[in-house]
């Protein structure tokens, strides 16, 4: 397998969300130390800090995951690694690692149900967005395709999404 491979889905832990407040094990508003626990007691293999953004970032290189922390070190998104992180169900669908135009149909046909233009948003890059599940689908490189990213957001997020992380957090990786 290189590296730019995706993951099977079968070799990878499965999690579910409930929207805005919580990912898998992983809760919004939690410490990075609780976050930690979370994962199973493991620690982040790299931590950076954006000081014009106060946001500081642990990255979980071995679960395929990169975890934002506000200024008081609370969780304030989840960012899965379309490659090698979990797999996250939303209704039904896996968010993970799919054909961004795939999900990207499934949020529309999701929104009809709902009140006109106040489901879906779109950010600068054109990465598509659900207001009611807090999710930006962003994408990655697998080989000579793009596969889903999603950024996993909590309810205080969606007034203004693009500015909730330094711009590096939406970029295609």
């Amino acid at each position: 397998m290189s590296l730019r491979d995706v993951l099977p889905d079968s070799e990878r832990p499965q999690w579910t969300f409930d929207p805005l407040v919580r990912v898998g094990p992983l809760r919004f508003g939690m410490s990075s130390g609780e976050a930690s626990d979370a994962l199973g007691g493991i620690h982040p293999c790299w931590q950076e800090h954006n000081s014009a953004w106060d946001i500081a970032c642990d990255t979980y290189r071995g679960v395929g995951l990169k975890l934002y922390f506000a200024t008081n070190d609370r969780l304030c998104a989840v960012s899965v690694d379309a490659l090698r992180g979990p797999q996250v169900h939303a209704g039904g669908s896996a968010m993970v690692g799919q054909v961004p135009s795939e999900l990207e149909q499934w949020l529309f046909e999701r929104a009809e149900s709902r009140e006109p233009f106040t489901e879906l948003f779109y950010q600068p890059g054109g990465e598509a967005g659900s207001r009611t599940l807090g999710v930006v689908l962003c994408v990655q490189r697998a080989g000579d395709r793009l596969v889903t990213r999603p950024v996993f957001l909590p309810t205080d997020a969606m007034d203004d999404v693009y500015h909730h992380l330094p711009s590096k957090a939406w970029a295609i990786f």
